[in-house]
């Protein structure tokens, strides 16, 4: 029986040990034994903080054709959710977005419009009521529908699809990932750690991006609306909250609520959408997000067995987290193939 050992319960996680014993599970072969080990499971990861909208964000030196492909198949698998019956288990839901810019040298940058749906560009009229009262003024906008699917609701979701199939769960911290390929009964190890592949590699190209957002009441608020500016603000409706961001502080290792953050958040979202003054404040929630130069998706043998790598996701945990994971089942069937593993 080949086992497989899971590094890290965030999304990329949960979704790589899923597919892993998914596919086995699919094709009959039921020789495998998959695990999930991690110091910290849903609610609290990272991931678990965000409003877990679609969308490339944040992702430095990664190639663009590698985004697309997995964040293609990230939307496709939540069309698929979204059209079964697990959708509001899961936190899956269709959402009207718009992407506002303020560079009159560019427009929103869009590579990626043909995987969401109704993707038009903002007719001047339509900047307009944007613009109105502000004095750095939206030159070019996106209008789209896509998805959210909160990580809250998602990897719960995805974890017990996990169990239910047959898949093992352990809370465990993995301080030496050397000694624990070496030493473990694992024949296969996909590192999934996130910004904790910082000093558990020595990966000196992982940073934290620091983020910091606030939730309100404001079951009125049905579009997500995104300000692209390096200080831009958003707004993303969750299925029981709205999501007012935010920060993407590199390199910001601070976990605490600023106030001064708050006040730019707060005040920027009002900006953009003026009724947000009469909603009720639920909370603040600061989570460091793992920044790298680019993802690292590859795998490397490490005597009998193999070791792979799927970290450094940036802003984009929840919308490259299939595709990732795709990339991770044919990095392990490659070796299988090559090798007696």
């Amino acid at each position: 029986m080949m086992k497989v050992a899971v590094i890290g319960a965030g999304v990329n996680g949960v979704a790589s040990a899923l597919k892993i014993l998914e596919y086995y599970q699919e094709e009959n072969k039921l020789n495998v034994q998959v695990s999930i080990i991690s110091e910290e499971f849903t609610p609290n990861t990272t991931g678990d903080g965000s409003a877990g909208l679609w969308g490339p964000f944040l992702l430095s030196g990664t190639e663009k054709s590698k985004i697309y492909q997995w964040s293609k198949s990230m939307h496709n698998f939540l069309e698929k959710i979204w059209l079964s019956e697990d959708a509001g288990e899961a936190g899956v839901c269709l959402l009207p977005c718009v992407r506002l810019s303020t560079d009159p040298n560019v427009s929103v940058e869009d590579f990626w419009r043909d995987i969401v749906y109704g993707a038009v560009d903002l007719s001047p009229d339509q900047l307009a009521v944007y613009n109105k009262n502000r004095d750095v003024k939206f030159t070019s906008g996106l209008s789209f529908v896509t998805y959210t699917s909160e990580p809250l609701k998602l990897l719960p979701y995805l974890t017990k699809r996990f169990v239910r199939k047959g898949g093992r769960v352990e809370q465990q911290k993995v301080t030496d990932l050397e000694s624990f390929v070496r030493d473990s009964p694992y024949d296969v190890i996909v590192n999934c750690t996130g910004l904790g592949s910082r000093q558990l590699l020595n990966d000196d190209n992982m940073y934290a991006v620091r983020g910091q957002v606030s939730r309100i009441k404001a079951n009125w608020v049905f579009a997500a609306i995104l300000d692209e500016s390096d200080d831009g603000n958003y707004i993303i409706p969750n299925t029981e909250s709205v999501v007012l961001g935010g920060t993407h502080q590199e390199k910001d290792y601070n976990t605490k609520v600023s106030d001064v953050d708050k006040r730019f958040i707060i005040d920027g979202c009002r900006r953009l959408m003026p009724g947000l003054v009469h909603t009720q404040h639920l909370f603040d929630w600061v989570g460091l997000r793992p920044g790298r130069v680019q993802v690292r998706l590859e795998s490397e043998r490490r005597g009998r067995k193999l070791l792979i790598h799927n970290y450094g996701h940036g802003g984009s945990g929840v919308t490259l987290c299939e595709g990732c994971a795709e990339d991770v089942l044919s990095l392990l069937l490659a070796a299988k193939l090559n090798s007696k593993l």
